[in-house]
């Protein structure tokens, strides 16, 4: 593919995506809104949100979902039980008073439990997004349980006629911080702040292709020669972050599009390697040590850090360039270190303080890059 060509085919996913996410949140925002409300009451009494899957890509969204839910990232907010399951062992986890959220196949189950899909699956709340393409489908999901995560909390500041308003987060919500009121015009604000976060959503993907082009085709190439001597990709990240790694690993694996399965390892994995080092040595070392004991000079390595300044990916990163990897990493904010330093071969950064944002546009980032690859 030309650069010529492949500038073209960046600008129409942005094109597509931005039209796929503006039908499917104007169809969807009053709905979503109200499965906002219908959550927060349900973790107010106690109920859990299971997030399951059976495919590989399935599989990282249902764990995205848990650590944002479990691991919030938003200032006074406060954590909620939520787990990522096989779609095999929904039945021996749910129970009464949970929410199932599923990725692929709907588990039957036998509990009285809410179902959410993002599919047309057979799910009381189906958000199907409108699209046939995997990646633009799977981006969009992930716009909406971001969203889902972000506006639950609004209703915990108005159920039980709390004034708490929007508190630390009002920058979030801008509609929200006038205290209680009732939970009708509750949902309408928040039904147009799901348009507002869609609309910034599409804004920081097209931003972040139109500034990091050159860099994503000029790492699709670097790949390309990786993989075509033989050569295996390492990824990495924290959080969710690591379920970002996680997906693009599934992606090569087990393309989409069809095509030979590609050498890819995600270095965040391994929960034992992973608790080994954190608790023997500490959490800088917990993927350069990986590096040191598989990587090869040839290889690749693929950071995802929303900060750019993590420790443990600014190690691997420099691990990498010592064993003579090709290195990519896609960062958030200014880019931090990693984009400062130059501390990767190609750096593709989502100029956004808001990580919700950052890690849907850089999930439109690489899986472009995965789409400008040559045939395997």
């Amino acid at each position: 593919m030309t650069e010529t060509a492949s500038r073209g085919a960046l600008d129409r996913i942005v094109e597509s995506r931005s039209a796929a996410g503006e039908r499917f949140f104007e169809a969807e925002a009053e709905r979503i809104a109200q499965l906002c409300r219908l959550m927060a009451e349900r973790f107010t009494r106690g109920g859990r949100l299971v997030a399951a899957a059976s495919s590989p890509q399935g599989w990282s969204d249902a764990h995205h979902v848990a650590v944002e839910f479990v691991h919030p990232v938003i200032v006074g907010k406060r954590a909620l039980p939520a787990l990522a399951v096989s779609a095999g062992d929904v039945a021996a986890v749910v129970r009464k008073g949970d929410m199932l959220m599923t990725f692929d196949e709907q588990p039957t189950t036998d509990a009285d439990v809410m179902t959410i899909s993002f599919s047309r699956s057979g799910a009381e709340w189906e958000l199907d997004p409108p699209s046939t393409d995997p990646y633009e489908r799977q981006e969009l999901a992930e716009t909406a349980y971001h969203v889902l995560w972000e506006l639950v909390h609004v209703f915990f500041d108005h159920l039980g006629g709390s004034t708490a308003g929007a508190g630390a987060s009002s920058f979030l919500y801008p509609f929200l911080d006038e205290g209680a009121r009732d939970l009708g015009a509750v949902e309408d604000d928040v039904r147009r702040s799901v348009l507002m976060k869609a609309q910034e959503a599409a804004d920081l993907r097209a931003r972040t292709i139109g500034g990091g082009g050159t860099e994503l085709l000029d790492a699709a190439d670097a790949l390309d020669r990786v993989f075509a001597a033989g050569g295996t990709l390492y990824a990495f990240g924290n959080g969710g972050s690591a379920t970002d790694s996680m997906d693009l690993v599934a992606d090569l694996r087990h393309p989409l599009r069809g095509g030979a399965p590609r050498r890819a390892v995600d270095l965040a994995a391994d929960s034992a390697i992973l608790t080994a080092l954190a608790n023997d040595i500490g959490p800088d070392v917990l993927f350069a040590r990986q590096l040191i004991a598989a990587a090869r000079p040839g290889d690749a390595a693929i950071a995802f850090s929303t900060s750019g300044n993590s420790a443990n990916i600014v190690e691997a990163l420099a691990e990498a360039r010592r064993r003579g990897l090709v290195t990519i990493a896609f960062v958030g904010y200014d880019g931090g270190r990693v984009a400062e330093e130059r501390l990767a071969d190609h750096v593709v950064v989502t100029p956004s303080e808001h990580i919700p944002r950052i890690q849907e546009a850089q999930a439109t980032a690489y899986h472009s890059l995965c789409q400008l690859l040559g045939p395997a």
